[in-house]
């Protein structure tokens, strides 16, 4: 490992919840978010290869092909304690290829970023998509969607790639160092993760796009030991659709000494005791609780089978007998989805196949309502939903890489009380409070699982009367979500995610965040995790 005077003397590399409220009432400015720029037509170069890629897949015999050009920039930063654990900045360039022939998918990518590379990649997909057709049960439908031309970028006011490699390093070295000052702290380690990623798509649909997506991803984690035990405490800091502005307004080495603190709290809280709790959800662990539980088996490919080997199909099938009719939770569960929600990580103009961002619900009222789709999945459910169209969830995670169903936000929407979590807490006889997220596990359709937490608290009689550990809520999805009887307003919604979501075989990466209020569920069974008790 390295010192930071150290880094800083070789190094050659050159390279809060802000959200509050704004999340949820995306409907009445979606077309502002979009900022489509009729007059701008982006990277003529991009422009140039994208559509010289798919004229040689139409001149091939194509029906329909996409393009897209793709440059990313990723760059991490870790450090421990007093110094630099690693440091990586890279690069990525390249275009991909989708084409329809005789109903059946081909897809190939080059680095090649050429014109004779475009058409040659365009060729070897369509040939693809020809052998493709030789085992092809059903061909291949595409709802429509209107050609569409602009540009759009993560409003930003500073682009985190932009700062100098050594500010980031030391803000992370200064968190680190506060946090070792509280008694009984031996480790700390924090870290950033920040994604620029530049992106033309062309269709033969006569779309013509580009993008450009930046994602800002902070870390922290403390260690305490004492009295023969340690305890970790991972802060939620929640990755987003930002700038470096919202690292900058996180002040991490100002406030790693509360962070700190709460592990050196953990080491003398009691050990909880088994059995059945009211149990109440700060916002920072309930994000994870949606997403697994209610974003990845609304996927529509996974109900109907065709995502089965990464985390498995879902327990929302066959969609004939759910939309509509499939209690998912209790009158107070309005789950929203969508593209347009500000400072989120799955904010666009535009979906991967040129279908603009819009919002949806998938639960009204406690009731399932509809799936995510893309354009070859939405007619196979337009007779049940009603919707002609794709609800943009197509994407993929570089440009070697075929763009397939990604789960949009996914957000439990604010009750009509503007309550909060101490109200929540007050109108509690025996309960006990969870923030943050801490370990997971859910079965192969999205339907028995287990969720633990960083920090627990103790409710009686409407007080939190201390602190507790190894605890962890197990439930039936349906279950747990009906047993949800308070939710807070619109004053505590906070945005939380993941900078990195699995799916698909092979695997990719994606971003997505999932706001949402804090919520009591009724009487879940707490089970207890401890090493030894």
């Amino acid at each position: 490992m390295t010192s930071r005077r150290d880094f800083l003397r070789t190094t050659a590399l050159g390279a809060v919840a802000i959200a509050g409220t704004a999340g949820f009432t995306h409907a009445a400015r979606a077309e502002s978010l979009l900022r489509k720029s009729h007059g701008d037509s982006g990277d003529p170069m991009a422009n140039e290869i994208a559509l010289a890629a798919i004229q040689a897949a139409k001149d091939a015999g194509a029906s329909y092909s996409d393009a897209r050009v793709g440059r990313y920039r990723r760059q991490f930063v870790a450090a421990r304690e007093h110094q630099i654990t690693g440091v990586s900045d890279s690069e990525s360039f390249g275009i991909g290829v989708r084409a329809v022939v005789n109903g059946a998918w081909g897809f190939a990518a080059t680095r090649d970023v050429s014109r004779a590379g475009a058409v040659r990649v365009a060729q070897e997909a369509v040939q693809v998509a020809r052998a493709a057709h030789t085992v092809q049960r059903t061909p291949v439908v595409l709802a429509p969607t209107p050609a569409v031309t602009g540009t759009w970028r993560t409003p930003v006011q500073q682009d985190p790639i932009d700062i100098p490699i050594e500010d980031k390093v030391a803000l992370l070295l200064a968190a680190n160092e506060a946090a070792l000052k509280v008694p009984g702290v031996r480790f700390a380690n924090s870290g950033l993760a920040l994604l620029r990623e530049e992106k033309t798509l062309a269709t033969t649909d006569g779309t013509l796009v580009t993008q450009t997506f930046i994602r800002v991803g902070p870390s922290f984690t403390v260690t305490a030991i004492g009295d023969g035990d340690f305890q970790s405490y991972t802060e939620e800091l929640a990755p987003r659709g930002s700038g470096w502005e919202y690292i900058t307004a996180l002040d991490m080495p100002g406030n790693a000494p509360k962070w700190a603190a709460l592990a050196a709290e953990k080491l003398t809280a009691r050990s909880v005791d088994v059995g059945r709790y009211d149990l109440i959800l700060d916002p920072t662990n309930l994000w994870l609780t949606i997403h697994e539980s209610v974003g990845h088996p609304t996927e529509l490919d996974r109900a109907r089978g065709y995502e089965a080997n990464y985390a498995g199909t879902s327990f929302v099938a066959p969609p004939e007998k759910m939309m509509g009719k499939l209690k998912y939770g209790s009158r107070l569960m309005n789950i929203q989805a969508d593209r347009v929600q500000q400072d989120s990580l799955s904010q666009c103009a535009w979906d991967d196949e040129g279908v603009a961002a819009e919002s949806w619900m998938l639960i009204k009222d406690g009731v399932f309502h509809d799936y995510q789709t893309v354009r070859d999945q939405a007619p196979a459910i337009a007779s049940l939903n009603g919707v002609n169209h794709s609800h943009g969830c197509s994407f993929a995670d570089s440009w070697d890489s075929v763009q397939f169903q990604r789960m949009p936000n996914v957000s439990l929407l604010p009750g009509e009380h503007d309550s909060t979590i101490d109200d929540i807490i007050a109108d509690t006889d025996r309960g006990i409070v969870i923030k943050n997220r801490g370990s997971w596990s859910i079965d192969q359709q999205r339907y028995n699982f287990q969720f633990s937490g960083q920090v627990f608290y103790e409710v009686k009689k409407g007080k939190i009367t201390g602190m507790l550990k190894d605890v962890a809520y197990q439930a039936r999805t349906p279950d747990f979500w009906s047993s949800m009887d308070m939710i807070g307003g619109k004053r505590s919604y906070w945005l939380g995610g993941t900078f990195s979501d699995g799916k698909g075989q092979p695997g990719q990466s994606s971003s997505v965040s999932h706001g949402c209020v804090p919520a009591r569920f009724r009487q879940v069974n707490i089970i207890n995790t401890a090493r030894s008790v």
